[in-house]
């Protein structure tokens, strides 16, 4: 790792190199990334396309724009790491199908929504969209924007992976107004690519953004994953050095979610191959402290984004905010999720539709929305989830707002979580004022575990279902 010197970021701030081995085994245990509280662990079966269609109604009556996440699952091949929802099939001809059925559910969403028919925010998600031909996935989009128009500023992203994304995928895209390119990088060591069976050059990946600049993606994305087989700090330097140096807007730093009891792909893995905790840990602090250095900004528990990115702006400020397509600016009080295993939020309720495409086919054609999972939050669910994100999104908690939005008096409510917190208090993680709650720069690091302190589904209870903190 690189040392400070004087005149160096202020961003710049290694307070990893104080992190021991005993405070990791301290602190490394199983738990949520908070992408929604209550999390998908807790989501069940109760919940039907009915209730959603009365969500709906409530939402349409809201007004405002929406969010639109549409999932497309299918890829050449699973990757061994992969912890997503996907179909992997060398037949394209067997994907075609899917893409009415997205139609006649984006339909039947326009249906139940004449009143807020714009939209904030469309992500495509995967899988890998890509995998679609240029024209299918100009025809989606156009049907998209048919029934939902984007209002001004909107963010329109797609996942791309550089090994089957051509100029003509991005140029169909951009002619329908995308803007945001997120791309998928990993690891740039050839020996960590073949372990988890991403083979992919730094050339593919310079030609996607290069090509993606040129037709008018504003924005880019890369995501890097920390944790995977025979990674070492000084390879990994060498791929986020190298990635830094094809300018992306932002990084996402995912820590490795090795869950092979869940995701049978990643029985593959050489379980002897991965890193330890130790390293582990050392190979986010490297990352971390060069992106830093280099001008990103820290952007909840693992994004960056340059000093003048909108999100690292909106950090500043204290309102960045959290949804299922990540970090955001932009408001939209209700998320639709479209395609196979997609997770919606609206009006208080986490709404999931069938994983099973047989199952989303049967639904779908039957014109009737295939919820088949998700929660409909109450008032504790809610005040705690506000908690939770301001604490993953800001690192600060304004005791007065929350008292004021959810008409609670904090110490009384949260009396045990206090407790629980007290503990990472004395380790110098959090500070507490009156009237504010504040993460350190080494909480920052420990994020997770201060919000599981807000989580009651969590209180005594540990799941392998979820990745390791650390």
């Amino acid at each position: 790792m690189s040392t400070n010197t004087p005149g160096s970021s202020p961003r710049t701030r290694p307070v990893e190199r104080g992190v021991t081995a005993e405070l990791l085994e301290r602190h490394d245990r199983r738990g949520p990334r908070y992408t929604s509280y209550p999390t998908a662990v807790e989501f069940h079966d109760g919940v039907t396309g009915e209730m959603y269609e009365e969500h709906l109604a409530r939402a349409d009556r809201a007004g405002g724009p929406v969010s639109l996440y549409v999932h497309l699952p299918f890829c050449e091949a699973r990757c061994t790491f992969c912890g997503c929802h996907v179909i992997a099939t060398p037949h394209r001809e067997r994907a075609r199908p899917y893409l009415g059925l997205l139609e006649r559910e984006l339909e039947l969403l326009a249906d139940r929504l004449p009143a807020r028919r714009e939209l904030s925010q469309l992500h495509f998600g995967g899988g890998t969209p890509t995998y679609h031909t240029p024209e299918e996935l100009s025809t989606l989009a156009g049907r998209i924007t048919d029934l939902f128009r984007p209002v001004p500023g909107a963010e329109l992203a797609v996942e791309v992976d550089p090994r089957v994304t051509k100029r003509e995928h991005l140029a169909a895209l951009a002619e329908k107004g995308f803007n945001r390119l997120s791309v998928g990088v990993q690891d740039l060591t050839p020996q960590v690519q073949e372990a988890i069976g991403r083979v992919q050059t730094r050339g593919e990946t310079a030609t996607v953004i290069a090509d993606g600049r040129e037709l008018g993606f504003g924005g880019v994305n890369m995501d890097l994953i920390y944790g995977l087989p025979h990674q070492t700090v000084e390879s990994f330097e060498e791929t986020v050095r190298s990635a830094i140096e094809l300018g992306p807007d932002r990084f996402a730093i995912y820590s490795f979610a090795h869950v092979p009891d869940l995701r049978g792909n990643q029985r593959a893995l050489d379980v002897e191959a991965l890193p330890d905790r130790t390293t582990k840990f050392a190979l986010f602090a490297m990352a971390r402290e060069v992106l830093l250095e280099s001008g990103y900004d820290s952007i909840g528990m693992d994004h960056f984004a340059r000093g003048d990115d909108e999100l690292a702006l909106a950090r500043r400020a204290g309102e960045l905010r959290r949804n299922f397509q990540g970090y955001t600016t932009i408001p939209a009080q209700d998320v639709l999720g479209v395609g196979i295993s997609a997770i919606g939020d609206v009006r208080g309720g986490y709404w999931q539709n069938a994983k099973k495409l047989s199952r989303y086919r049967e639904q779908i054609e039957a014109d009737r929305f295939p919820i088949e999972r998700g929660v409909v939050r109450d008032a504790d669910d809610e005040l705690r989830r506000d908690v939770i994100h301001e604490l993953m999104c800001n690192f600060a908690l304004d005791v007065p707002a929350i008292e004021k939005r959810h008409g609670v008096e904090f110490e009384r409510v949260f009396a045990d979580d206090l407790v629980r917190l007290a503990e990472y208090e004395r380790e110098g993680m959090v500070e507490r004022s009156p009237g504010r709650i504040e993460v350190t720069p080494l909480g920052e690091l420990f994020v997770r575990n201060l919000a599981m302190c807000f989580d009651r589904y969590r209180h005594g209870s540990e799941t392998t279902t979820f990745s390791s903190t650390v």
